[in-house]
């Protein structure tokens, strides 16, 4: 009877063995229970970050693409002004240089964005994952310390 009015109760609810701290076991399921949270936690989260920075990628790419397209169409305009200008010294060739300078001008803006978008997702690490990580390895190990200092 003595016993079971000594023992306390632990911060997960269950009593411990001595009645002051703990057990060994108890500590050791509860670290598993805690260890194995912590790396589904940051599993999901790592996952979730580096969906995001594929996305940006892909999207940055595409655009690289579509800056590609337009200037091809720009050098197809330019060498249809140097087939007008040599056919004719006339304002035929100045629209399709205005065309193809158009082309030119929108193939550059879409090129910075996507290699902007392409610069962000670079390099793919989760860095937010990297951070989470490292402060949980912080916390553990102030925990250890503190534990053998008692």
């Amino acid at each position: 009877m003595a016993d079971v009015a000594n023992a306390r109760t632990s911060h997960n609810g269950r009593t411990s063995h001595n009645g002051m701290e703990p057990s060994t076991a108890e500590l050791v399921q509860r670290a598993t229970e805690q260890v194995s949270r912590l790396v589904r936690d940051e599993l999901a989260l790592a996952r979730t970050e580096l969906t995001e920075k594929g996305k940006q990628a892909g999207i940055g790419v595409g655009l690289l693409v579509g800056a590609g397209a337009l200037a091809f169409f720009g050098v197809g305009a330019l060498v249809t002004v140097a087939i007008l200008l040599l056919a004719l010294v006339l304002p035929t060739w100045a629209a399709a240089l205005i065309v193809a300078v158009a082309l030119f001008l929108v193939a550059g803006v879409l090129a910075l964005i996507g290699k902007r978008r392409v610069s962000r997702a670079v390099p793919p690490v989760p860095e937010a994952t990297v951070r989470s990580l490292r402060a949980d390895v912080d916390v553990v190990s102030a925990a250890v310390k503190d534990r053998g200092r008692a």
